[in-house]
């Protein structure tokens, strides 16, 4: 499979990090404007993210869709919001409106504080086993030729069909963790799956992990999609000092309560991912070629926040040093979220593109 970039759209012009929508919510005409610029930049993929209290999901999915021609949107979905016969046709009349552009993130949930908000009192392993019933399910609905029943631990139904299919069959499923249940669920389940940005040894480790529960499974491997938050500049010193004032930035968005009222979870994070990325900020600050863990600590772990800082060919080869190890899906979106897309998609995406269109002519190997 070709290397391909995922973005993420934003709902406002507010800052990104954990207060992406907390601003306005929604601002229709910057939803527009940012997802034809990714179109027109060049990104394969973006990703449309899910918070209770955001914009909601499905409906970003479907503007995103229909004001654009070519960039795929890959909706984040949480299993314990909506049931699975709902979200299977739901799934696939957008993947129509698409025109089969859609993938589908599933999002098991990290945070036992932030699932209650809306509800969920499951636990995470729980969630995990929730999560793989209902991506059984969704598959099975969209296969079907005729009526479709289910009974398992977390979904029972009777009965159930849909006309509406989607284009190519199956829509693309994407995994995303760093705990074992996260491994089991995307080696046995997942089309892709999704990983932030560790240094090169832990991401490898992670790929064998996913890789080794697939192979058991007697499923080919996943996709590996790998996220980060690039600062670029003409020069890697200019870049630090971008970074830098970024970090501030950062730190003043987390000392604002009101601003993330809705976002912010108490303590030390609960899932695995942020964890593992908190701990690696501890055992320094600047891994591998140029990745930066300070905005993790910055921002405790919220999501995709490690950087990764320098000139644009710098940053190119960081990326290229992530495929190197297998990862196949490129996610990078910044801190100046509009202003940081337009700038990869002119100076990061075609030298990593051009590097390897060389190593395809040449029979190159990485």
């Amino acid at each position: 499979m070709p290397v391909e970039f995922i973005s993420a759209v934003h709902t406002d012009s507010g800052a990104s990090g954990p207060a992406a929508a907390s601003r306005t919510g929604f601002d229709r005409d910057h939803l527009r404007r940012y997802a034809r610029a990714l179109d027109d930049g060049g990104f394969d993929h973006t990703l449309v993210a899910y918070h209770s209290a955001s914009p909601d999901a499905f409906q970003v999915a479907q503007f995103v869709a229909t004001h654009t021609e070519r960039i795929r949107p890959i909706l984040a979905h949480r299993p314990g919001v909506v049931f699975p016969t709902h979200a299977s046709r739901a799934l696939a009349t957008l993947d129509r409106i698409s025109d089969g552009r859609l993938s589908v993130h599933i999002i098991s949930g990290g945070s036992d504080e932030e699932q209650r908000r809306e509800g969920d009192y499951l636990n995470k392993a729980e969630r995990y086993e929730r999560s793989d019933e209902y991506i059984q399910i969704l598959r099975k609905v969209w296969q079907a030729d005729g009526p479709v029943s289910h009974e398992g631990k977390h979904f029972r139904f009777e009965g159930y069909y849909s006309d509406v299919k989607p284009v190519n069959g199956l829509i693309p499923i994407s995994v995303g963790g760093s705990s074992p249940d996260a491994y089991r669920v995307g080696g046995q389940q997942g089309d892709i799956f999704g990983l932030w940005g560790e240094p090169l040894k832990e991401t490898g480790e992670q790929i064998a992990a996913v890789n080794a529960v697939a192979e058991a499974a007697g499923r080919p491997h996943p996709r590996i999609w790998v996220s980060f938050r690039p600062i670029i500049a003409p020069t890697d010193e200019l870049a630090w000092e971008k970074a830098h004032r970024t970090l501030g930035v950062l730190k003043d968005q987390a000392r604002n309560t009101e601003l993330l009222r809705h976002y912010r979870t108490t303590g030390r994070p609960a899932n695995v991912g942020s964890q593992r990325l908190l701990d690696i900020a501890e055992r320094g600050e600047v891994h591998d070629r140029c990745l930066w863990t300070a905005p993790a600590v910055a921002t405790n772990a919220a999501g995709a926040s490690t950087a990764l800082v320098g000139s644009p060919e710098t940053v190119a080869q960081a990326l290229l040093d992530y495929v190197d190890i297998g990862c196949d899906l490129l996610s990078i979106r910044g801190y100046d979220p509009l202003n940081d897309a337009i700038d990869y998609a002119r100076h990061v995406l075609p030298l990593v593109r051009q590097e390897l269109a060389h190593r395809a002519a040449t029979g190159q190997a990485a």
